[in-house]
Parts: C-alpha cells; sequence; structure tokens
C-alpha cells in the first residue's frame, strides 16, 4: 500500500491511477491523517434485459397458475 499526501497526490495523480489499475492500494493523507483510499473498481454490471425481452424468453410450463391452484385447492391434499 502507498501513501501520498493530498499535495503529492495532485501533483503525481497520473501516476496513482497507475498504481490502482495494477492492483495496488493508494492512501491520500490530509495533514498526516489518512482521508481517502484509491482502490480498483469492480468491473461494470452486464445490462439488464428489458422487460420485453426477459417476458419472450420464458417459456410456459404447463397449465395456469389459477388452474394449478383450483386443483390444489379442490382435491384432497389441500
Amino acid at each position: 500500500m502507498h501513501t501520498f499526501s493530498l499535495a503529492e497526490a495532485k501533483a503525481q495523480l497520473s501516476k496513482l491511477i497507475e498504481l490502482v489499475e495494477g492492483g495496488e492500494q493508494v492512501t491520500i493523507t490530509k495533514r498526516g491523517k489518512a482521508v481517502v483510499k484509491l482502490v480498483k473498481s469492480d468491473p461494470p454490471r452486464p445490462p439488464v434485459p428489458s422487460l420485453a425481452e426477459h417476458r419472450a424468453g420464458i417459456q410456459y410450463q404447463g397449465e395456469p397458475a389459477a388452474e394449478f391452484i383450483r386443483k390444489l385447492r379442490d382435491s384432497a391434499r389441500f
């Protein structure tokens, strides 16, 4: 882990970013106290499909839910 003062960080921001891209953690201090920790960010999440795309991908699994519930209610199981 590398530590830089705020003044050093302002002067060497490109170097700090390169360190973080390489997997290092960088701490920036102000008046001797740690105030910022730079770490590599997670990769972006894949986009969420639209509701229409999601519905199009769902396959019909048999009878409608209302029929299934009606059968359960009318049977001796319920």
